[in-house]
């Protein structure tokens, strides 16, 4: 769960809090947790530039400076300033006085507050979840940086996109661009940028489920908090180490480090991360089952929220007391607390909905409500599902707006060469005057060679329109299957289990002889089954392993699944490919091609065992299938009228790769895939 707001240092801080999902048995002793996001570490570039201050008086004072601003630049410094007072409450005040600072700029002409000016929209659409727009201003700031040679600047423009990134679950982009940023900053020795550039890293590999890499960065921030006095960074590093800690289920650690965060933060005087630090003790000390200590706590988060400004944390407050009360088994006052919860969740937090779902159905399980309880345990994992396919489109418009700046940076440089030929020929043509002869051979040459660029111009064309085809094609059979797949899941599945349910209390209010009886609970075991297989298909029409981890642990655990089903023993090998990011669209396209030829292996060749290796070096992705089968003439795949190979080979063209097939009567088969990555 992430909280979002300002501190009382010119610094926007955002704070994620660990909001245990617990499932509480009978004997209310076993509780399972799982865990939400800790921190976003926001934009550096925002402390030097945007101040937090929400008074009239400082808006007002500002205002009266900048009109009477002698220089436009200056102007538009103090315009951005009080853009930057309505950043986080009032998006309306924010935009309007950001949009006079970028029409002045555009009409004195005035290119040196740019930078700004985009840091300003970014952080707009940022806290409006407009992922397209903050990302498209975060890369015009990073394409100033770029051309400026500034590498402190191109730090902190490396560290603003892994931010954006994390926040919006695109995790991939988000490691590449922190690491750049923690790499530079070393290079350039920009030591008091250290504590804020550690933060991002951590969270970013908290985001990535690498518990080991956030507490090693948490811990650089924190030194680097204490030696530059960046108290901000110590305590976010505190949170951040020890939410990874709580991940991890060692809670008596995490709570050690969150007692530290909260001594700090009342000796800072900073109510919001006192806040935050007390509703991080109450969820981890609910998890060891300390009823002293969460009601320790909760009276002191409750005397401190009086005060709090940040309404959309009191979503999280009413969830925290509502734990408190069940551990009272006060079920009522409880079941209250979420009602409101859910109410302010809904408007100011929405991402506090899953926890307090979670502690919904908890509640109805220890009051042996299962159904309303399965109710709240349902809508909890749609939100999940709603998570994962958001996560999805952010990966598919990167690829989009990849797909497009390639296309017209294609089209700029035939235009260039089109232009610099038409200059060539007039040169040419003006020197040809002394000679006739001079003249025809250079027209004739002119020509063969507009001839020529104009078949290379239609020969681009047709490859970029097959190009084109083949990736609709491939891209609307993914969305396809991830469609059904969540139909499956949410439809099918949920109707099969509320079945499952009424059956159960069927059999509860009936007398059966032992013949029905018997019957049944084969019914029963038959529907168990019908949802096992429902949930494989849906696993495999889109794996949520691919999307997540990527290509060499989906391949892992698809190899995994074959072999454990029985049909075939299934083995997989990979060779660099630790730590190697592979891109969305070839990473799917990769898996569909060894799902299908595994499955060719297990249908059609009778083979007994079936080997998968997957290889990386430099920029080349080699990817090998073999089996143990009965093998195949080759020559009959020419005339084979089977869709498996013809959809192997067009996702082969689409990845511009090279296949080898090698294979025999009773000689087993082998494929080789080569492509640049």
């Amino acid at each position: 769960m992430i909280f979002e707001k300002p501190g009382k240092k010119s610094l926007k801080k955002t704070i994620g809090n660990i909001l245990p999902a617990a499932v509480i048995c009978d004997n209310r002793k076993e509780i399972i947790y799982s865990m939400r996001k800790v921190i976003l570490i926001l934009f550096s570039v925002f402390t030097s530039f945007f101040c937090q201050a929400q008074v009239e008086k400082k808006r007002d004072s500002l205002l009266t400076l900048a009109a009477g601003a002698k220089d436009d630049s200056t102007r538009i410094a103090l315009l951005l300033k009080v853009s930057g007072i309505y950043s986080t409450g009032n998006f309306d005040s924010s935009f309007l006085y950001m949009n006079k600072a970028k029409k002045l700029a555009e009409e004195k002409g005035i290119t040196g507050c740019d930078q700004y000016i985009n840091t300003a929209f970014m952080q707009y659409y940022y806290y409006n979840n407009d992922y397209k727009s903050s990302i498209d201003y975060a890369l015009k700031n990073l394409a100033i940086a770029e051309k400026s040679g500034d590498e402190k600047l191109l730090a902190k423009t490396y560290n603003n996109l892994a931010a954006v990134y994390n926040h919006f679950g695109n995790n991939k982009s988000a490691i590449d661009y922190s690491l750049k940023c923690l790499a530079l900053s070393e290079k350039t020795k920009d030591s008091t940028s250290f504590p804020v550039r550690n933060l991002t890293a951590s969270n970013t590999y908290y985001n990535l489920k690498q518990y080991d890499k956030a507490i090693y960065y948490s811990k650089r921030a924190i030194e680097f908090g204490k030696q530059f006095d960046n108290s901000f960074a110590v305590m976010m590093g505190l949170n951040n180490m020890a939410a990874s800690y709580s991940d991890q289920h060692k809670t008596d650690t995490a709570i050690s480090i969150y007692l530290q965060q909260l001594a700090l933060a009342q000796k800072e005087e900073d109510l919001v991360l006192t806040c935050y630090a007390l509703i991080n003790l109450c969820q981890n000390y609910f998890s060891v089952n300390d009823p002293a200590a969460v009601e320790k706590y909760a009276v002191m988060l409750n005397k401190a929220a009086v005060d709090l400004p940040d309404k959309a944390t009191l979503a999280e407050i009413r969830n925290v007391n509502a734990l408190r009360y069940i551990l009272r088994n006060e079920y009522t006052l409880a079941k209250a607390e979420l009602d409101g919860g859910i109410a302010l969740a809904k408007v100011e937090n929405t991402d506090a909905l899953g926890n307090l779902y979670q502690t919904y159905s908890k509640l109805y399980f220890i009051q042996n409500k299962i159904k309303q309880a399965e109710d709240y345990a349902y809508k909890y994992d749609s939100l999940q599902s709603v998570a994962n396919i958001k996560e999805l489109n952010f990966y598919i418009e990167d690829l989009e707006a990849k797909y497009e700046t390639e296309k017209k940076e294609s089209q700029i440089k035939l235009q260039q060469t089109e232009l610099k030929q038409k200059s060539n020929f007039i040169y040419f043509l003006g020197a040809g005057v002394f000679s006739l002869v001079v003249i025809s051979l250079l027209t004739y040459r002119n020509y063969r060679h507009r001839q020529k660029l104009q078949q290379a111009k239609i020969d681009e064309l047709e490859t970029e329109k097959k190009l084109t085809a083949t990736e609709a094609v491939l891209k609307g059979e993914e969305k396809e299957r991830t469609r059904l797949a969540k139909d499956l899941h949410d439809g099918l599945g949920g109707m099969l289990s509320g079945i499952k349910f009424s059956l159960n209390n069927m059999k509860e209010n009936l007398i059966m002889t032992p013949d029905n009886a018997q019957a049944f609970e084969r019914s029963i075991d038959m529907l168990d089954s019908s949802i096992r297989e429902m949930r494989r298909v849906a696993h495999n029409m889109m794996p949520e392993m691919l999307v997540k981890y990527g290509l060499d642990t989906a391949l892992k655990e698809f190899c995994h699944e074959i072999d454990r089903s029985g049909a075939i023993h299934a083995s997989y090998q990979s060779v660099g490919m630790k730590d190697m990011p592979v891109d969305q669209t070839i990473s799917v396209t990769v898996y569909r091609i060894v799902q299908e030829l595994v499955n060719n292996a297990v249908k059609h060749a009778q083979a007994k065992n079936v080997l998968v290796q997957l290889h990386q070096s430099e920029s080349i992705l080699a990817v090998t299938v073999e089996d143990d089968g009965t093998g195949f003439d080759e020559n009959t795949l020419k005339n084979s009228g089977g869709m498996g190979w013809h959809n192997i080979r067009n996702r082969v063209e689409f990845l511009k790769g090279k296949l080898d097939l090698q294979s025999g009567p009773g000689k087993g088969s082998s494929v080789m895939i080569e492509m640049n990555i």
